[in-house]
């Protein structure tokens, strides 16, 4: 049985100040929630900080709850040779393909050998069946340790 492929962000804005980044990972940590990726895009007055954690409607519960704005986002997970050209591989099929890369992260060092890129694109459904047409491996919930 194939495993869960939804794989969902989590996107909290948060203020530029000292202490907010802590504030937010210590109510995860408190609240049992185990972070997978994390990335975080910032400017002198704010900040998007992008996580995926093992699960992902608790995570968005308890940030609301703490009066963070958190929402969350279908992301593509696709997993690339962790070596020099994997990512290159991954990015000539989407651009030959004509599919627009909104963003991207990773989550490098698995032990399967792949590293994880997790791709923001417009429609996730359409992009993960062209790249299972050309033998791109598509990561589930399991391979990311999510719930």
């Amino acid at each position: 049985m194939e495993g869960n492929m939804d794989i969902y962000q989590i996107s909290v804005f948060l203020e530029n100040q000292t202490g907010k980044l802590f504030e937010l990972t210590d109510i995860l940590s408190r609240n049992g929630i185990d972070l997978r990726a994390i990335n975080i895009a910032e400017t002198s007055d704010y900040g998007i900080l992008r996580v995926i954690t093992q699960d992902s409607d608790k995570a968005v519960q308890v940030l609301a709850e703490n009066g963070f704005i958190a929402t969350k986002t279908p992301v593509l997970a696709v997993g690339v040779k962790d070596e020099p050209g994997g990512l290159t591989s991954l990015l000539h099929i989407m651009a030959e393909e004509n599919f627009d890369v909104e963003y991207m992260y990773s989550i490098f060092g698995q032990p399967n050998g792949l590293a994880y890129m997790i791709l923001r694109v417009n429609d996730v459904a359409a992009a993960s069946e062209m790249l299972k047409k050309h033998n791109v491996h598509i990561a589930d919930c399991a391979d990311l340790g999510i719930i």
